[in-house]
């Protein structure tokens, strides 16, 4: 007997689908996905399957299908050389960040937001909004904020702005990403303490923080539905051309017109209306991610 569900994890292939309200231990069966080819995990957490019923093995079944995805969260594996994806069908993504330890590092958002192109609307979450705040890290916040990607200030310790989170992800399938030592279990445990999610400490030497979660899961809570993944170091883009990776750029779109050549990259072509935009309008950290992304799918075009 067949019958669809969703995956609530995976690790070591072998899956957790949850059909038919109940759980299910699942492995791939045979090669039947081998039409998903080249990448690094063919099945991810929130993906929709179908799965073919053991009947000699109480709640033991196989995947048989990966049903069509709405989005996906995914990223470039530099060790394995393969897109993996990070979480799939989810309505909104939570990019968690901190002020200090670890250090507001807004290119590893810039990464996020261009991932999520197109996708899903993301809400950048600055948790330890208890500790200081730079002036030039609000200022980020803002700029980011004017593009249409809106932030919240909350606290884990305090519980500053964790009612008002909850209310925004009701009813959604959220999936929360953020740099090891940000505070996103934490936050999530405030949230909803029964979640009694594993914490970890940030590393004094590096002001950085320790994996805790190690593979993403799904789990639902009250009236929405958590996708909680591991700290992340680095985000390198994947579903992104080199050619329309200038349009995940916002703040580029009123200038780019304006450019003498057509299409323009923004990056050495001649009079450039963007580059002159550039600590004008366009933030000049946000032109530096445009910069180093491009880099990095060029490179990886030449075969690397």
């Amino acid at each position: 007997m067949n019958t669809e569900g969703i995956v609530f994890s995976g690790i070591n292939n072998i899956y957790l689908v949850f059909a038919d309200n109940k759980e299910w231990e699942c492995r791939i069966k045979g090669k039947v996905l081998k039409e998903v080819k080249g990448e690094y995990n063919p099945i991810a957490v929130g993906d929709q399957v179908t799965i073919e019923i053991n009947p000699h093995m109480e709640n033991h079944a196989l995947i048989i299908s990966r049903l069509e995805r709405r989005n996906s969260f995914v990223r470039w594996n530099k060790k394995r050389r393969a897109p993996q994806t990070v979480a799939a069908n989810i309505d909104l993504l939570v990019a968690v960040v901190s002020p200090e330890s670890p250090p507001f590092r807004p290119r590893f958002v810039d990464r996020v937001l261009v991932a999520a192109w197109e996708q899903f609307p993301v809400l950048i979450v600055l948790n330890k909004s208890d500790q200081k705040i730079d002036p030039s890290t609000m200022e980020r916040l803002e700029d980011f904020d004017r593009l249409g990607y809106p932030f919240h200030l909350c606290s884990a310790k305090t519980g500053e702005g964790v009612e008002e989170l909850r209310r925004i992800v009701s009813g959604k399938t959220v999936a929360f990403v953020g740099q090891s030592g940000v505070g996103k279990s934490s936050i999530l445990n405030r949230m909803h303490p029964g979640l009694k999610l594993r914490v970890g400490e940030v590393s004094a030497k590096y002001n950085r923080g320790r994996h805790t979660t190690n593979s993403a899961v799904m789990i639902p809570v009250d009236d929405w539905t958590l996708i909680d993944t591991p700290g992340i170091r680095e985000i390198e883009v994947h579903e992104v051309d080199v050619a329309d990776l200038p349009y995940a750029f916002p703040d580029f779109q009123p200038f780019a017109r304006d450019c003498a050549f057509q299409p323009c990259m923004h990056d050495k072509e001649p009079e450039c209306a963007v580059r002159e935009a550039v600590g004008k309008v366009i933030h000049p950290d946000r032109y530096e991610s445009y910069l180093r992304i491009l880099a990095d799918l060029r490179y990886r075009l030449k075969g690397w």
